[in-house]
């Protein structure tokens, strides 16, 4: 064959019939490409992948450091005073306006660059068979050629031609608008089909929603039909969060308080008879004071540490404004397998009619089949014999060991995984099954139906495989195998079925039950006058970190309520072992009760949403459950893994999808992907969001009401004949510069320990209360009142020259705000060892700052600039002891409050 395989346009795909189409990509359905093919391939065509479309440049980076209206307000500063020939101070602003430009610059291409690194982490794998091996592979190494496996929950990552479809239909609303799911064929089709039309074919982009098959890679990259008519705009669009826009709206607040105040001021000064010249000066000082330069610049930094955090906790942020979100969620919703539990299943218990059958074995394809004690051939058993062989017929799964052990990983579901897991405890040989068995049908497993089937060829007749949920099997099963014969099943064995289910459940086991018949037509209906062999019981062991972050979850006022497909007894039970309930009494809930909020009198409304435990819910009842406590004002985060839980994971406010385990259409439906599926990890990130909400709560905080301090210094002083105890050139320094640095290391703190024993803030609060506001302006007097003493105590009282006492005013502020940021401790951390004094970053800005401010003092051209001179040891002892006394008043208050 070819080893480079032709162009094949699409239309021409979806006309030939599926041998041709082989033929002309050189492929061969059963043994996929071999690796120096792929490799030929992927040099010819590239990775399959659309344009890489940058989200913002570093020129647009740089470019919009520049419109924001707190710059305009420092450029009209500079503006003035050049015109008042200060060309120092104009030349300074305009350096301050620079430098601020270079740290948000340097600062927002580490969180656009952190965001595409994020973005590479959950990046989309699909199933092909290279090698003669079903493989799980990063889609971008799709090449033209490739046997793709499809199954209900993937994205498609190419287009293709199918070659096998079974019950399968896409969601193509992404291509067509069309937003019922299209039913899919094999057979060749005309020429010149609209893409709607092109029913043998699946597309790039899209989502299957039912069903499984098997297609061929006709197109990849950029000419797929995404890759043709896709809008990529979106794409480059740069998403704002709520938390960045309300930063957004406090900032120009503040400008247009600031410019309200400097004009006042500046009135009230020239009315009085104050030289126009040193009243704008003042204005001047007062615009620059209550610019908190520092803001977006922090506001930035925080958010990209945090997700950072999230991400080494192994919590994908799909969505920035997630982050927000998070530190308000009051309701999680979690499935059971997979998350509260480790998804490692091991069948455990085989029941059949007169026998119950012990699986011993911790590894995955060992163990022992035990009957009273008494260990068995399970091949010499007829019946168990049988249903070992429906367990790896019926069966897309694939295990390490059969593909060659360590160089591969098990593929497909971990229940499908389990059961030719214990057929291989069996010594079964799945090969030599499949080939005594030829498959000639599959009816791909439906969330419907909860049943899987496949036909096989067995001497002219066709024996049909079935395994499904024990509620949906039994009544299909018209009898049942007995070691005698096969027995009619009547209501007495149906009701002693359910009993030996019943007990299974009890024992905290997952159940699916085991059935076949044989028929003369392949395309008999497979759900019908079936026999059943029996059913087996799996175990999925809890998680270990589960019970610890349930209990976290109780503490932080966050209500974990279980929403499973499984059936109730089960659900209870690991309920139970996990903690997530301790009312042993109390049986899960059936999701049938959960119907339209709107069709639900209040008062049962309020009862459900007590319950800790659904089971057997569908995705529609999900939807219910949400909607139930989302009109009670919850924050509702749900997690999912199919795309039957695509819907619900976009109503809910937070939608979690699994990393593992998984289907692609959730995950993009998803703000947050749990790469290690585990329960622990949403709580994890709760509180880095709660972290992440408080960190820019302190910081904003501590950045305003410093330069409330400031504000009030300079309008104080400028209401009297006494020189300006700070001058704008000062102030510009501490703000752009000596600030940020301790506003930063507020901002990517770790947080507060003690977070988690709090209930969630209410999701609308902002995030400056009345109560912060009350506490930036007194902590803005608590700042001021000490530098305006001492400087007129230094100035009318010694009689010291006006820049030492300038100076002095100006050192006092500067280290009063640095010792401040100790003020921005939480009420309920320690005197000494809270998370601000065991910040390291705080204590590195500390260092950074204080050297800055020597600097201020003492470097030449700097100090001249500023306008600074050595104030003296006395001087200097005078500064520090003014500085001292708004974090001493400020702890004193703290204390005496708690």
């Amino acid at each position: 064959m070819s080893q480079v395989a032709p162009k094949v346009d699409l239309e021409e795909a979806s006309s030939l019939e599926t041998d041709d189409i082989l033929q002309r990509l050189s492929v061969d359905i059963k043994q996929g490409l071999d690796s120096s093919t792929v490799k030929k391939r992927r040099k010819k065509y590239g990775e399959n992948r659309l344009q890489d479309f940058q989200r913002r440049s570093a020129w647009q980076i740089l470019i919009a450091q520049f419109k924001s209206p707190i710059i305009a307000l420092l450029a009209a500063a500079a503006v003035l005073s050049f015109a008042f020939q200060e060309w120092i101070e104009g030349v300074a602003i305009i350096i301050a306006i620079l430098l601020n430009a270079v740290i948000g610059f340097v600062t927002e291409m580490k969180a656009v660059r952190s965001m595409e690194s994020l973005q590479k982490l959950s990046e989309t794998t699909t199933k092909v068979r290279r090698n003669h091996q079903v493989q799980e592979i990063d889609a971008k190494e799709l090449v033209p050629g490739d046997i793709v496996i499809l199954e209900g929950g993937d994205l498609v990552a190419a287009d293709l031609r199918l070659l096998e479809a079974s019950k399968l239909q896409a969601d193509e609303s992404a291509l067509t608008g069309e937003s019922v799911p299209v039913s899919k064929t094999i057979e060749p089709l005309e020429k010149e089909l609209e893409i709607a039309d092109r029913r043998n074919m699946v597309f790039k982009g899209t989502a299957i929603t039912r069903g499984s098959g098997e297609g061929v890679v006709v197109s990849t990259g950029m000419n797929t039909e995404l890759g043709h008519i896709s809008s990529l705009t979106a794409e480059a669009e740069e998403e704002v969060t709520p938390l960045e826009k309300r930063l957004d709206s406090l900032g120009k607040r503040l400008i247009w308080i600031t410019l309200l105040i400097a004009v006042v001021i500046a009135g009230v000064g020239i009315v009085s008879g104050r030289d126009l010249y040193t009243m704008v000066e003042t204005a001047i000082a007062l615009s620059v004071a209550a610019v908190p330069e520092g803001l977006p610049i922090v506001a930035t930094v925080a958010l990209a540490r945090g997700m950072w955090r999230m991400a080494k906790r192994n919590a994908i942020i799909n969505r920035l404004s997630a982050v927000e979100t998070l530190g308000a969620t009051s309701i999680i919703c979690t499935d059971k397998t997979g998350t509260l539990t480790e998804n490692r299943m091991t069948a455990r218990e085989v029941r059949l009619w007169s026998d119950s059958i012990e699986i011993t074995g911790e590894q995955q394809t060992q163990g022992q089949f035990r009957r009273n004690d008494q260990t068995i051939d399970p091949l010499d058993h007829p019946i168990l014999r049988n249903l070992l062989n429906v367990c790896v017929l019926c069966n897309n799964a694939t295990l390490a060991v059969e593909e060659g052990g360590k160089e591969h990983q098990d593929v497909g579901d971990p229940t499908e995984i389990a059961l030719v897991a214990l057929a291989a405890k069996a010594d079964l040989n799945r090969n030599k099954q499949r080939e005594q068995k030829p498959e000639v049908r599959e009816e791909a497993f439906d969330t419907q139906t909860k049943m899987m089937a496949t036909f096989h060829e067995v001497e002219g007749k066709y024996w049909v495989a079935v395994k499904g949920a024990p509620e949906s099997v039994l009544p299909v099963c018209s009898h049942y195998a007995t070691s005698e014969q096969t027995q009619e099943m009547d209501k007495e064995t149906y009701e002693t079925w359910e009993d030996k289910c019943h007990s299974l459940a009890q024992d905290g086991l997952r159940i699916l039950a085991i059935a076949q018949k044989t028929v003369d037509n392949p395309d008999s209906e497979p759900y019908q006058g079936l026999t059943l062999l029996g059913v087996v019981g799996l175990l999925d062991p809890p998680r270990e970190a589960v019970k610890q972050a349930l209990k976290a979850c109780h503490e932080a006022g966050i209500r974990p309520i279980m929403v499973t497909g499984d059936q109730p007894v089960t659900a209870r039970n690991i309920g139970l072992a996990v903690g997530l309930t301790t009312e042993k009494e109390r049986e899960a809930q059936l999701g049938k009760v959960l119907k339209n909020p709107d069709d639900i009198p209040s008062d049962q409304q309020e009862a459900l949403r007590q319950v800790p435990i659904f089971a057997r819910v569908s995705p529609e009842q999900k939807l219910n459950l949400i909607a139930l406590h989302q009109q009670a004002g919850a924050v509702v985060g749900m997690t999912g893994d199919g795309v039957n839980d695509a819907p619900a994971l976009k109503k809910a406010d937070i939608g979690i999808a699994m990393g593992q385990r998984g289907t692609q259409v959730a995950k993009e439906a998803a703000d947050m992907i749990l790469q290690d599926d585990a329960f622990s990890t949403i709580v994890a990130a709760v509180e880095q969001g709660r972290a992440i909400f408080n960190n820019i709560r302190k910081f904003t905080i501590y950045l305003l009401s410093g330069n409330v301090g400031e504000i009030m210094a300079v309008a104080f002083a400028s209401l009297t004949d006494a020189p300006l105890p700070l001058l704008p050139l000062q102030i510009l320094f501490l703000n752009a510069v000596n600030d940020v640095f301790p506003a930063l290391a507020l901002g990517v703190g770790e947080g507060n320990p003690h977070l988690m024993e709090h209930p969630p803030r209410d999701s609308k609060e902002a995030i400056l209360t009345k109560g912060h506001w009350l506490a930036i302006v007194l902590y803005g007097l608590l700042i001021s009142a000490p530098v305006l003493g001492i400087f007129f105590y230094v100035f009318y009282v010694l009689g010291w020259e006006e820049k030492q006492a300038v100076t002095i005013s100006f050192l006092a502020l500067a280290f009063g705000r640095l010792w401040h940021v100790f003020n921005m401790r939480d009420a309920d951390g320690g005197l000494i060892r809270n998370e601000i004094s065991q910040n390291p970053y705080i204590w590195g800005a500390l260092l950074i700052c204080t050297g800055l401010l020597l600097s201020a003092v003492y470097l030449p051209g700097l100090s001249g600039a500023l306008q600074t001179v050595d104030p003296g040891v006395k001087g200097w002892a005078m500064a520090i002891a003014a500085s001292f006394i708004p974090v001493i008043v400020g702890q004193i208050v703290k204390l005496i409050r708690k």
